[in-house]
């Protein structure tokens, strides 16, 4: 058995509905309903994961931003990527935690816990094995590892800004404002490169590459028409 999930693809919707049941549990538990702006650590902890900031060198492949410690259900963050913007400190956390929703193997994760635990030597894992950190990089040749890195980017988003927040803060605002969009991107504590993405993804607005010029999406016509005539 492997701590990684064999290879499978997610729909769109299955990776929104797995970080909409975690908000859900969350908000049903005392001390753990989120808020926004969002901190991406208190799902870690919500789900008995540590946070830890260290230094990570960099590797063969270039800069490490954050790892995953599988056996030690541990996310370690890279101490260099504090002078980096919240938002983007946000959705590195709340990625490590896409990946180990979607892509760790839990019960082997448990397997591999109790017997270093116990301080067995057959379950088939090294203790430095078991340790062994889960970095994966969209910049790989692999199309699945490009697939997986999208996958735990996606489940990021839908974390930092499920659709119902979305909905109740682009209320009375027009989308193809950037003011509008900077205003919401602070109540969220996100980047406005993940806000506009997460807005295109949704189809509610549409920003041609290369310019700064922002269209609403067809559905979000008829509501930015309904609220400002």
């Amino acid at each position: 058995m492997s701590i990684l999930k064999p290879y499978r693809f997610y729909a769109k919707e299955s990776i929104e509905r797995r970080a909409d049941q975690i908000l859900q549990r969350m908000a049903a538990t005392p001390n753990f309903a989120p808020q926004w702006p969002f901190e991406s650590s208190l799902v870690a902890d919500f789900l008995d994961l540590g946070v830890v900031w260290d230094y990570i060198p960099a590797d063969e492949q270039g800069a490490i931003a954050a790892r995953i410690i599988p056996a030690a259900r541990q996310i370690e963050i890279n101490e260099e990527i504090l002078e980096k913007p919240q938002g983007f400190i946000e959705s590195t956390i709340a990625h490590e935690i896409g990946h180990w929703v979607l892509h760790i193997n839990h019960d082997e994760v448990d397997g591999v816990a109790r017997q270093l635990e116990l301080n067995l030597g057959n379950y088939g894992w090294s203790s430095s094995t078991a340790q062994q950190p889960f970095v994966c990089r969209s910049g790989a040749v692999s199309s699945q590892i490009a697939s997986i890195e999208w996958q735990a980017q996606y489940f990021a988003s839908c974390l930092l800004m499920p659709r119902h927040i979305l909905e109740e803060k682009r209320s009375g605002r027009d989308l193809s404002k950037w003011s509008h969009l900077y205003s919401i991107r602070d109540e969220l504590g996100v980047s406005i490169s993940n806000l506009t993405n997460r807005l295109q993804d949704l189809g509610w607005i549409t920003i041609p590459k290369g310019q700064r010029q922002i269209y609403l999406g067809e559905a979000d016509c008829h509501q930015q028409q309904r609220l400002f005539g």
